[in-house]
């Protein structure tokens, strides 16, 4: 059965203008993403779906799978749904396409949790420690309590879990709290089930779309990340982006 990883796309955004055409070293955003998935040799296929021509156009352009989607889609996760449909994969990874530092590794993780016979798992995504007081208590880093076998509780932009000091206050900086990253993997018919079902009043209080696979019974496995990752929201975070770039290519190989 096919395996794709597809990466969902807008040319909308509000914090960065066209954010998936902005340019990293030459390249659009998206492309960038695109070409670190394209490592994973998990996947039979990488696609960037979206409902912009333009972005479509550098898809194609690079060499990447297009995959024309509707306009009225609330989520990237509907997006994907649609593109996962027809391009007829199985078994998908949800990448959002402003995530190009994404690790491979990771990629390949949660395709092979996705096989294993012996997880019960009806969606795999990514954790990783948080130690930064600032991201910690930043609702925009959303944070993931599991139980100990690796399977969510809960999803918040609250900093959760509350661990507390000897004198009943807060730590603000424990090993025990996890940032989520967004990237999902899950069959098909998971996916599907996923997007038909309507908007739960957990999702709606926290914004956050996990929610609403929870509230359905669904179990999502919570994997630790090798890479760190990060996201490209804001100017500043695009400035960041290109420097790591310009270090990279300045590194001299081993």
């Amino acid at each position: 059965m096919r395996s794709a990883i597809l990466i969902p796309a807008r040319l909308e955004s509000s914090r960065l203008p066209r954010k998936a055409l902005a340019d990293l070293g030459g390249v659009p955003m998206v492309v960038r993403v695109a070409q670190r998935a394209a490592r994973c040799q998990a996947a039979d296929q990488v696609a960037i779906a979206s409902d912009s021509a333009a972005i479509l156009q550098a898809a194609r352009e690079f060499g990447f799978g297009a995959i024309r989607t509707a306009s009225h889609h609330a989520s990237g996760t509907d997006r994907v749904a649609e593109a996962a449909a027809k391009c007829g994969a199985e078994f998908v990874v949800n990448l959002q396409g402003d995530e190009p530092f994404v690790e491979p590794r990771d990629l390949e993780a949660l395709f092979a949790a996705l096989h294993r016979p012996t997880v019960n798992a009806d969606i795999v995504t990514l954790k990783r420690p948080l130690t930064n007081a600032a991201a910690i208590n930043d609702p925009a880093c959303v944070k993931v309590v599991c139980a100990d076998d690796g399977v969510a509780l809960y999803f918040s932009r609250a900093p959760i879990p509350f661990c507390r000091g000897a004198s009943g206050e807060r730590r603000t900086e424990a090993s025990s709290v996890f940032g989520h990253l967004g990237v999902y993997a899950c069959r098909r018919a998971a996916l599907e089930r996923w997007c038909r079902a309507p908007v739960g009043a957990l999702e709606a209080c926290e914004g956050l779309e996990q929610l609403r696979a929870q509230a359905l019974g669904m179990r999502i496995l919570v994997l630790l990340a090798h890479g760190q990752g990060r996201g490209i929201d804001t100017p500043a975070d695009l400035l960041w982006a290109r420097q790591q770039l310009k270090d990279c290519d300045a590194t001299p190989p081993a």
